[in-house]
């Protein structure tokens, strides 16, 4: 559902069932975070330095796959009015395709760059 904060609109471009510009930067932004941590946490349990490398691979193999199903689904044209159930938003909301695909790119950067921040810390 959308909310309205300071003349910004969160969640959903108007009238639509499309994520906003402002909810897409912070999902890429929360999701590289998140890869960074979890490559930072590959590195430090691994006793090989390739661990990160593994990790973003496989982040990319599976986020590719899984973003796949989204070349057959099509957007929703009915228009989305006033405020909407959480529920029903969560049925028709469409995230772009070239969304699907970047998600995956991002995380596997992500990983890596965690990753070379732990071979940075000492200890």
């Amino acid at each position: 559902m959308a909310r309205m904060i300071g003349g910004v609109i969160l969640g959903f471009r108007p009238m639509t069932y499309e994520p906003s510009n402002l909810w897409i930067v912070v999902s890429f932004m929360l999701g590289f975070a998140a890869a960074v941590g979890g490559g930072w946490v590959c590195a430090a349990v691994a006793r090989d330095g390739n661990a990160p490398w593994i990790l973003a691979f496989v982040v990319l193999v599976l986020g590719l796959a899984l973003a796949l199903p989204g070349l057959r689904r099509t957007p929703t044209t009915e228009p989305r009015l006033g405020n909407v159930p959480n529920m029903e938003a969560m049925t028709k909301a469409y995230t772009p395709t070239w969304i699907a695909f970047l998600n995956p790119v991002i995380g596997a950067a992500g990983a890596l760059v965690g990753g070379r921040l732990r071979r940075q810390t000492p200890g």
